[in-house]
């Protein structure tokens, strides 16, 4: 056995094994797993780590292990390089426990969509029994010929990617100039923003797929708020809801 293995087998010896079945919301962070994490969330490799607070590499590897602590003048000699608070090494990025795996699963189909009629857009929201979606995944037919019948621009919370299925579509947004996107392109936005989607010169309709995001757990009524208290679209025969956008 090489002296490398003898250093491997008594850092094992030191910290014992845990049940797979002890709740992970019950273990304290450590300074290392908290030093560990500031440098992920920066993408900054142990190199680089060092290269910017001082503290040689070994040293920084060995506190991410739980091998090694540092003294209060090197935390300071850290805080100061990394132009962080102290109290920043010793609490987690977000105060709150790791998210539980929630093996949430939804097939999408049109025919289970809420169907959501409107004079510039005919919405089909997917995936609607999952409840407290950060990500509503949505096919549009678009059904607005000009920004002057479309009317308003539209805001919203959160930010959304759109795919255009069948093209080519016309992009008005508050702060840049339009464009037109063929089939195969796509746009992401920030959703507050103003902006508004309507069939390129030429064209009756267009189709997209869109995903509209936000950390708020009530997207999805935020995005269906939308439709309140609108005209009613024209009766294309089929059960929906009839909105305006």
């Amino acid at each position: 056995m090489t002296s490398k293995d003898a250093d491997l087998t008594i850092v094992e010896t030191k910290r014992p094994r845990e049940s797979p079945l002890t709740p992970t919301k019950t273990r304290r962070p450590t300074l290392g797993s908290l030093l560990r994490g500031l440098r992920l969330r920066n993408r900054w490799t142990l190199k680089e780590m060092s290269e910017r607070t001082g503290i040689p590499l070994s040293t920084i590897a060995k506190v991410e292990h739980d091998r090694l602590t540092l003294t209060y003048d090197k935390l300071l000699q850290l805080s100061q390089r990394l132009n962080i608070r102290m109290s920043d090494l010793f609490s987690e990025a977000d105060g709150s426990p790791e998210a539980p795996i929630t093996a949430r699963r939804s097939i999408g189909r049109l025919g289970d969509a809420i169907r959501v009629n409107t004079p510039n857009y005919e919405y089909f929201y997917m995936c609607p029994e999952l409840r407290h979606k950060r990500m509503v995944p949505t096919v549009t037919r678009v059904r607005a010929r000009s920004i002057e019948e479309f009317g308003d621009l539209v805001h919203h919370r959160g930010e959304e990617y759109i795919y255009v299925l069948q093209g080519p579509v016309e992009i008005h947004t508050e702060f840049y100039e339009p464009v037109v996107l063929q089939t195969g392109e796509s746009i992401y936005i920030d959703s507050t923003m103003g902006h508004a989607y309507v069939a390129a010169k030429g064209h009756d309709e267009a189709l997209l797929l869109g995903i509209c995001s936000s950390a708020d757990d009530d997207l999805m009524d935020s995005l269906m708020a939308l439709h309140n208290d609108a005209p009613e679209a024209k009766p294309k025969g089929v059960k929906r809801l009839t909105a305006r956008r």
